[in-house]
């Protein structure tokens, strides 16, 4: 049963920041979610040996777990981003984003360093502008994750290489 109707975007984007919290805690990080008091950043955590401070903004869809094709050929999941996010280049921002299935019983986890992000966004988007007809641009922009092994017509992340990458954290 599908409990989207339920559920509004704000509890699906809570439900993705507590569920980042949680595999954080569980990994001995101290983290603390911003409660939207820090521009673009939803939890600010510390390393635990490296005494390392990061910052993360949290990006949450919910059923999107299926293969989809589009514009760019066939991603593995995509998240709605803005124009902003062209240019957010930190060393210490990373994205999470988190894929929740419909049951609500699977969780997939994705850390995505900014300057990936930010190339991706800005690229997919002028690639997007270029290859069709009458497009109008707008602000609204999409984080994409491809799949090994699938043919792209940009260069694109693969969800393989940051699937669960709490590593990169250190």
């Amino acid at each position: 049963m599908s409990l989207e109707p339920f559920i509004s975007k704000n509890q699906i984007a809570l439900a993705g920041e507590f569920a980042v919290l949680s595999q954080l805690a569980l990994r001995g990080y101290d983290a603390n979610m911003t409660l939207g008091n820090t521009k673009s950043v939803d939890i600010l955590l510390s390393h635990p040996s490296t005494q390392n401070m990061y910052k993360l903004e949290v990006k949450t869809h919910f059923d999107n777990t299926s293969y989809r094709s589009g514009d760019f050929g066939l991603v593995e999941a995509g998240w709605r981003m803005g124009d902003k996010h062209e240019t957010i280049i930190d060393p210490t921002l990373f994205y999470c984003f988190v894929s929740i299935a419909n049951n609500t019983h699977h969780f997939d986890f994705y850390i995505v360093p900014s300057l990936v992000v930010a190339k991706f966004v800005k690229e997919s988007h002028a690639y997007w502008l270029s290859h069709g007809e009458s497009r109008n641009d707008s602000p609204m922009r999409k984080f994409m994750l491809g799949k090994k092994g699938e043919s792209y017509n940009l260069d694109i992340p693969f969800a393989e290489d940051y699937k669960n990458r709490w590593d990169l954290l250190k």
